[in-house]
């Protein structure tokens, strides 16, 4: 089979995956759907904190764990579905959890925790395979259309997704309503695999096995010499922590007015509808090939979402406009970081560089454990201020990082 073929086989198959991905990730969306079922059981702040740090920060800096085990590998799709297959188990045992345990009690909250954290690790493990084979199986010129077609089709899916969930959280009780979303969940993500299966992957010739040891001074010396990587660092460890700062809207909202599975699948369908508006925004105004723009809008609407929820907190109604913003920022955030990811790194850095920038989101660890804690000293007002303007922080990296890709406009800077 000739490369175009296999290019054009892996793009549909990269986004069939994404579609069956799409459809999976509303049913567990840590943004609304988690964060209200940990509510429904008695969780405080604290444990949110922990979610929080479990599925956003903990989940990226594993992946400089599993950046290092699979750097040898030639082929990484194999390590890929066996992450797949291990979301797929925790997500089947969630929701089997959830149908055989109703109580509150402490240790079925640590349990879901714990299964929570099994779920957000293999998506670490897959992540790491899936930007290495992305970056080698389409090609370069076609990389930024693919990101925002794939957001496009993701937002699409995630619309559909989000109307079954408000159906089902409104037509059941809980805990049954959540566990039928979990176990329905896992079937869907296992459909996912079959965009994966179908992908061709190049065989990348140019890795070594070499010793874990030094495959640690690599990481060292990349963010040593590379001055973009720094940068980028820096702009995920501030801007970045829009991603664990949005699961405590929920928490906050329930404070302020009653939030039931019809006001939970409302808001998570608002929260979809902006990322896909911004989305179709982007694609009927936005024709550049330049990366920069994005994130200016992405670190200003990051940055006003936390303010956004603490004016319109008067009522559920008027509350939707915070998730429509947070709808927006998450969908910029999944365009620009990996998008930017890809042209600072090349073939034979891309697996260490994608660890690296997951080992380096150390914030989002160590934010919504702090926020966590000061929610109950200082409350969300000044929590919530104080975010606002940590996110802010990141405009002055991010004008700092330059993307090096020369198209038929000159390089990207």
């Amino acid at each position: 089979m000739n490369s175009t073929v296999n290019q054009k086989r892996n793009y549909i198959a990269f986004l069939i995956h994404a579609l069956f991905l799409a459809l999976t990730m509303s049913f567990i969306d840590v943004n609304t759907v988690i964060p209200n079922m940990m509510g429904e059981m008695g969780a405080k702040s604290i444990h949110l904190g922990i979610l929080s740090s479990i599925m956003v920060g903990g989940t990226s800096v594993m992946q400089l764990l599993f950046a290092i085990l699979i750097i040898p590998l030639k082929k990484k799709k194999p390590a890929l579905l066996i992450a797949i297959y291990i979301r797929v188990g925790a997500l089947l045992l969630l929701g089997l959890f959830l149908f055989f345990n109703i109580s509150g009690e402490s240790w079925v909250i640590w349990t879901l925790l714990f299964i929570m954290a099994m779920f957000s690790f293999g998506g670490a493990f897959a992540n790491i395979s899936y930007t290495d084979i992305l970056g080698r199986a389409i090609q370069t010129e076609k990389r930024k259309e693919f990101l925002m077609r794939k957001q496009l089709i993701s937002s699409i899916g995630v619309i559909v997704s989000a109307l079954s969930v408000k159906i089902i959280l409104t037509s059941l009780n809980y805990p049954k309503n959540y566990a039928f979303l979990f176990i329905s969940g896992s079937f869907i993500l296992l459909l996912a695999t079959i965009g994966f299966w179908m992908i061709e992957e190049p065989i990348n010739t140019s890795v070594q096995k070499e010793p874990i040891s030094k495959r640690f001074r690599l990481l060292y010396k990349a963010v040593k010499e590379d001055r973009n990587v720094r940068k980028y660092l820096l702009f995920i460890n501030t801007s970045g922590v829009i991603l664990s700062t949005i699961p405590f809207l929920i928490l906050f909202g329930r404070t302020q007015f009653t939030i039931d599975g019809s006001v939970i699948g409302t808001f998570l369908l608002v929260q979809m509808g902006g990322g896909l508006l911004t989305n179709i925004s982007l694609h009927t105004f936005y024709k550049r090939e330049e990366y920069r723009p994005l994130l200016y809008l992405f670190i200003i609407i990051a940055s006003t979402t936390p303010i956004i929820a603490l004016l319109c907190s008067s009522s559920s109604t008027a509350y939707m406009i915070t998730f429509i913003f947070s709808g927006a920022a998450i969908e910029l955030y999944k365009i620009v970081t990996p998008g930017i990811l890809l042209e600072i790194s090349t073939d034979e850095n891309r697996t260490l560089y994608t660890g690296l920038a997951g080992a380096g989101s150390i914030m989002n660890i160590i934010y919504p454990i702090i926020a966590g804690l000061l929610i109950t000293l200082i409350g969300y007002y000044i929590v919530f201020i104080l975010t606002s303007l940590y996110i802010f922080c990141g405009f002055y990296f991010a004008k700092k990082i330059v993307c090096l890709r020369f198209t038929s406009q000159g390089p990207l800077q």
